[in-house]
């Protein structure tokens, strides 16, 4: 009952925060700082958030920004309960469900963190035999559960970012895996210099479109298209190439999108 509550007013939103003649889109968004995260005074935050912003402006949109836990996202974005998300390209859960945008305008790096001493991982069969840390309600776009299915990689979960550092430094785990852009935002403890990290794929940030909104590709060719005129006007970075980029070796290759 109170997730149907909640999914009306979401529903309900883009209409009640339109103050001008353009249309409404509801944004979602998560906790992944610096890209996108709710600041100190509950508003909307980050640079994906900043780019966002200026491209469903420029798209002729309201953006109506929504904060949202990562599963309820997915959720969302098969019901058409919120438009778009400034989030990763290739999360097979939602795969058949959304469309993403042709401009990829956001790096993310995913890695193993580790701390002094252990061994960086060369291939992915280096976890083997180890306890990897992951965070709560982290797919990794679709590689927790091929690691789940591994069964000779013992997996334990952290809340949080902090939390998943900790629980390495207290020798909880082998390994960490998270992304490393929330990572480095909070390693500023004197003991948090023995972290060094492998990477296990570098991953594209794309607008996300629900296809439960019969508009969603006329938004994707929208989007795409306000971002290419504000290159043109040097007002965002050119668009970023197309490519798999730098994977692991014994990456599921399969999940490289």
């Amino acid at each position: 009952m109170l997730a149907a509550l909640v999914a009306g007013a979401l529903m309900m939103a883009g209409f009640a925060r339109a103050d001008d003649s353009r249309p409404v889109l509801r944004v979602a968004y998560a906790e992944f700082p610096p890209i996108e995260y709710r600041d100190a005074d509950g508003e909307p935050a980050g640079v994906f958030i900043d780019l966002t912003r200026k491209v469903a402006e420029e798209a002729g949109y309201t953006p109506d920004f929504i904060y949202l836990p990562i599963g309820r996202i997915y959720l969302y974005m098969k019901s058409g309960t919120i438009d778009v998300w400034p989030g990763m390209t290739g999360i097979p859960s939602i795969r058949d469900e959304v469309l993403e945008s042709w401009v990829r305008p956001i790096p993310v790096q995913l890695s193993a963190w580790y701390v002094e001493g252990t061994p960086p991982l060369t291939h992915l069969d280096d976890l083997r035999g180890k306890m990897l840390i992951v965070i709560g309600g982290y797919t990794y776009g679709g590689l927790l559960d091929r690691l789940r299915a591994n069964g000779e990689i013992r997996i334990t979960e952290a809340p949080n970012h902090r939390s998943g550092i900790d629980m390495l430094k207290r020798e909880r785990g082998d390994y960490l895996l998270d992304y490393r852009q929330p990572v480095q935002e909070i390693l500023t403890e004197p003991s948090d210099r023995v972290l060094k990290e492998s990477t296990v794929r570098t991953r594209n940030g794309a607008w996300i479109f629900s296809l439960a909104n019969p508009t969603a590709s006329t938004l994707r060719e929208e989007f795409d298209d306000a971002y290419l005129r504000l290159v043109e006007r040097g007002e965002v970075p050119p668009a970023r190439e197309l490519n798999k980029g730098y994977f692991l070796p014994g990456f599921p290759e399969d999940l490289l999108h």
